[in-house]
């Protein structure tokens, strides 16, 4: 996997400049157009829109959030780790020192099971079996994630803040679910649409909404440097992921959270104020 990894840089240009001419039509449209025109063949296109929206991603918005992290003390010794395997189903686990704002490594259960099969009795330091963690920001694009994963044969990564702190977890099958689980969708007949009209006057919208178009559907003015959706904008309010219930005040409107799981905003419900109604 590592060796075509270099060739990334070159499989997106390629990409770029095969559609970028097209009606002056986004990717996604020229993805579908060539489908239909014969140039691609229908299986590709699922996998093809699924990598290209992963431009439009933040590791926040998949990330699982610093309270949900199962992780380990590495005060905690030997054993817990290996109950924490076993109970939670983790094949990884970061290791902390103190609290989660010091990951200090990640221990793999296939090491672990390497010790329990040697007949060893004295079980060795967590600090002694750890591997390196790796650290990424939490603002970083999903497509550049993927690319260090692979680049580092890395499965796990720790977000951290601009402060340093702990925010999150981001794994690569987190990423590969934003694909293959579009390759699902595509075998609908539709995808649902981003903004949907209820029959009391308010909306349901997706979280992937991008910022421009729920300001433009809405005469919305909300902006922000690090993300591009409507779902990672609450994110940001919040410093979490937002759970289901939850409210939000912008100017206007009421935004409550009607869908979301430990990773991702995905529905929310828009009701314009009273005033405005």
């Amino acid at each position: 996997m590592d060796d075509s990894s270099p060739q990334e840089g070159g499989f997106w240009s390629s990409l770029v400049s095969l559609f970028k001419n097209k009606n002056g039509h986004t990717l996604e449209d020229a993805i579908r157009e060539a489908l239909r025109d014969g140039e691609l063949k229908s299986d590709d296109v699922p996998m093809l829109l699924g990598v290209l929206r992963l431009q439009r991603l933040y590791v926040h918005e998949l990330m699982v959030p610093r309270t949900d992290i199962v992780c380990c003390d590495v005060a905690d010794g030997f054993q817990e780790v290996c109950r924490l395997i076993v109970e939670e189903g983790h094949s990884r686990i970061p290791i902390y020192e103190g609290d989660k704002d010091s990951i200090v490594g990640i221990v793999h259960a296939k090491d672990l099971l390497g010790i329990l099969l040697s007949g060893c009795e004295a079980k060795p330091d967590l600090t002694q079996i750890m591997r390196p963690a790796l650290f990424i920001p939490e603002n970083k694009n999903v497509r550049d994630m993927l690319h260090e994963f692979l680049k580092r044969r890395q499965h796990l990564a720790i977000a951290v803040d601009e402060y340093g702190g702990t925010s999150g977890l981001i794994t690569l099958e987190d990423v590969i679910e934003e694909i293959v689980g579009d390759i699902e969708d595509e075998h609908d007949t539709e995808e649902p649409a981003e903004i949907q009209s209820l029959p009391d006057g308010t909306h349901l919208i997706s979280g992937r909404l991008e910022l421009e178009e729920m300001n433009e559907a809405f005469g919305a003015s909300l902006a922000s440097e690090q993300v591009e959706t409507i779902g990672g904008y609450l994110c940001e309010l919040s410093g979490r992921v937002p759970r289901i219930g939850e409210s939000f005040a912008i100017p206007g409107f009421s935004l409550t959270i009607k869908e979301a799981d430990k990773k991702q905003v995905r529905w929310i419900h828009v009701k314009p104020d009273a005033k405005d109604a």
